[in-house]
């Protein structure tokens, strides 16, 4: 890390954001007070190893088992580390805050204003479900803390009335303004880094035995209830969400952008820079975790409703295996902190461009604060909508994360394969150079996939209870935009409106026409 990643530019370097700014249509709204190491930490604290990977921990243990966990996470680090890395060069030539849909509009040859609308939605409701995850996994972390500490009851009204409490939090901390989120970001980002390296280190040195390596890394399990090699390889793959799920909400350091000085380097170095680290950092966690499990049957089956605690408790002792659950509450908070401000500026971008209903409202900025307030409680509202199954549905966590993954990614893949097929796009400063084909057709392929895996049933036979519902939601939102979209949308919404006033030097950014 450079001094000019981590120290405010000069005055002229703030005029040359804001005319770029310009060039791409918009005024300076929102205050550019980001670093490029807060625009690393926002995002970095979203993906948070100590949230994503251990809150999901569950999910792969059912299904896939410590393979899943180990080897599981590091496939799917690698190819997260390629999407991340044909979406980064897209952002250095566009760094708004619209991102994914603004991008879209922008490399689509044809049907514009159709790709950026049905992009937005699908970020949309990725924003608003990983929010959603984030938030009800943080409220399973911390009534499993409460739990151990006060003897507080885990069930389910009591974690969703844990969850309210923590997304109520988060919308108040972000209402108060961009300097705060800059400063519990930064801090965020270093706890889970010395974090991590706690547990790591007290996994490792503290517990009379370990878990065999061989079965840390090739044990599986499988609960779908088939049974044969393919339903063990379909066990695998389920498995493979906990790591997906984790590595996501990286587009935070695009969304972002407009409060970020020097964004086209900045923006995508924050996008690449946090996936890579948190691959690092969640490999030597998930390990740690793993190779301390004294009974996996029993961690599984926890009286806490969460398996890591448990593990931190038979490996480590109560006081110390509470002590490291705090370690995760505190880092699980930030993550949901900084998810809100990501999804909230998503919402803000996408109504100044007249896309969801009520725009006028959800795109105002507070003249005091300079944050998109309204923005921000419509998104802590959306994702609580989205919690609400959780009180009759045990799957609903599961299904909440699949939904993330699919919405997130493939408005992740849909710049980055239009940009492929443009012979017109010109690379910005932050570029893959000849590998940028490979990498991006590479990505495309990989979210395809996903798609399809994680929107199957996990459980047989399927019922009311355990019925995944991540393709009726899904649907419901896709099939929304679509209505609207013919019954009257696709005639007044024709892409990113401008809000300053577009000069000449700006031809070479498409998107401004």
């Amino acid at each position: 890390m450079t001094a000019t990643d981590v120290d405010p530019p000069n005055p002229a370097g703030a005029d040359a954001d804001a005319q770029l700014l310009a060039r791409l249509g918009y005024r300076q709204e929102l205050r550019r007070k980001l670093s490029g190491f807060s625009n690393f930490a926002v995002s970095f604290s979203i993906i948070s190893v100590l949230a994503g990977c251990l809150t999901s921990y569950q999910i792969a243990m059912a299904n896939g088992g410590p393979a899943a966990i180990t080897i599981g996470w590091l496939l799917v680090g690698v190819l997260v580390t390629v999407v991340a890395l044909a979406m980064a060069e897209v952002c250095s030539v566009y760094p708004t805050a619209g991102a994914l849909y603004w991008w879209a509009f922008a490399l689509a040859k044809r049907n514009k204003a159709t790709w950026a609308w049905f992009v937005g939605w699908f970020n949309f409701l990725g924003q608003v479900a990983v929010t959603a995850a984030i938030d009800f996994g943080a409220a399973l972390t911390t009534t499993a803390f409460l739990n151990l500490t006060f003897d507080f009851p885990v069930t389910t009204f009591s974690t969703f009335a844990v969850f309210l409490v923590i997304i109520a939090l988060h919308g108040l901390l972000n209402t108060f303004g961009v300097n705060l989120v800059k400063i519990l970001s930064d801090v965020s980002a270093w706890w889970h880094l010395a974090g991590v390296g706690v547990i790591v280190v007290l996994l490792a040195v503290l517990p009379d035995k370990h878990y065999p390596i061989r079965d840390v890394f090739l044990q599986t399990a499988n609960s779908t209830g088939l049974s044969g090699t393919g339903a063990a390889v379909l066990a695998f793959m389920l498995g493979l969400l906990m790591a997906q799920y984790t590595f996501t909400g990286y587009d935070a350091s695009a969304h972002v952008s407009e409060e970020t000085h020097n964004p086209q380097i900045a923006a995508p170095r924050g996008i690449v820079s946090s996936v890579v680290v948190s691959l690092i950092a969640g490999f030597a966690l998930l390990f740690a975790v793993t190779w301390a499990i004294q009974d996996y049957a029993g961690a599984y089956n926890s009286a806490t409703k969460f398996p890591p605690a448990q593990i931190f408790i038979d490996a480590t002792g109560r006081k110390t295996g509470i002590f490291l659950l705090f370690i995760c509450v505190v880092a699980q908070f930030f993550c949901g902190m900084a998810s809100v401000t990501a999804n909230s500026r998503m919402a803000y971008a996408f109504s100044r461009d007249g896309a969801l209903p009520g725009s006028s409202l959800w795109k105002k900025v507070n003249p005091r604060t300079g944050t998109p307030t309204n923005s921000i409680w419509l998104c802590v509202a959306c994702s609580t909508v989205l919690v609400l199954p959780s009180l009759w549905n045990n799957t609903a966590y599961l299904a909440a994360t699949a939904i993330s993954v699919i919405g997130l990614y493939v408005a992740y893949a849909a710049p980055v394969f239009l940009r492929l097929r443009n012979p017109d796009f010109v690379p910005g400063p932050w570029n893959l150079g000849r590998w940028s084909k490979i990498v991006g057709w590479t990505a495309v392929v990989w979210v395809a996939g996903i798609c399809v895996l994680f929107v199957l049933p996990t459980t047989f036979p399927i019922t009311a209870v355990n019925f995944n519902y991540t393709i009726v939601a899904v649907a419901v939102v896709l099939g929304g935009a679509w209505l609207w979209w013919v019954l009257g949308a696709n005639r007044w919404f024709t892409g990113p409106r401008h809000t300053a006033d577009v000069t000449p030097d700006s031809a070479p950014l498409e998107a401004v026409e």
